[in-house]
Formats: structure tokens, sequence, C-alpha cells
């Protein structure tokens, strides 16, 4: 009997999750319900060249309560895939 009363030994660290990526960038389009489309900006080196440029990319977020609108500077997070296209959700609304 006292074998059926013993919990499994806990998981070690290393199966834990993982941090989630962040980005920040503006909102481009709130016309959808609970979805936003941020762009993000990130500064990279040309690979042949060195100059700085900057690449644009698309996400689609998550917005539960419709909070961000289009202009606002927001933070999303990676979450699980909830859509054909979202895989990202609002943490935050920095500016409006």
């Amino acid at each position: 009997m006292a074998e059926q009363d013993q919990q499994p030994p806990p998981l070690p660290v290393s199966f834990t999750r993982g941090s989630r990526k962040t980005r920040t960038g503006e909102v481009i389009s709130s016309s959808m319900n609970k979805t936003i489309v941020v762009q993000t900006v990130t500064r990279v080196p040309h690979p042949k060249f060195g100059k700085i440029v900057k690449q644009m990319r698309k996400f689609y977020a998550h917005d539960e309560q419709n909070k961000a609108k289009t202009g606002d500077t927001v933070r999303i997070m990676e979450t699980r895939p909830l859509s054909k296209l979202k895989r990202w959700r609002l943490v935050e609304v920095i500016q409006k």
C-alpha cells in the first residue's frame, strides 16, 4: 500500500518551460475582432556590405479585450498557435 501513496519525483529544471520571445512594435491594423497586426523593425547589418538596414516583419497577435488601436506601440509575446496565422498575444500597450 505504501507504494501507491508515493508521489512521483519533481521534474528536473531542464524540463521546465523556457522563456518565450517578446517583441515590441507598432499596431498597423486593428480592424479584426480580437486580432491586431503588429509591425516590428529590426536593425541588422547587411551580410555583404555591412550597412545597417531595417527589416520589417508583421505579426498577427491575439488581443482579447480589443485594447490596442492603430498607431499604438505594444509588446507581444509568443504563444501556442491560436489560428492559421496567430502565434502571438498582446502583453501590454506601451504607448497610445
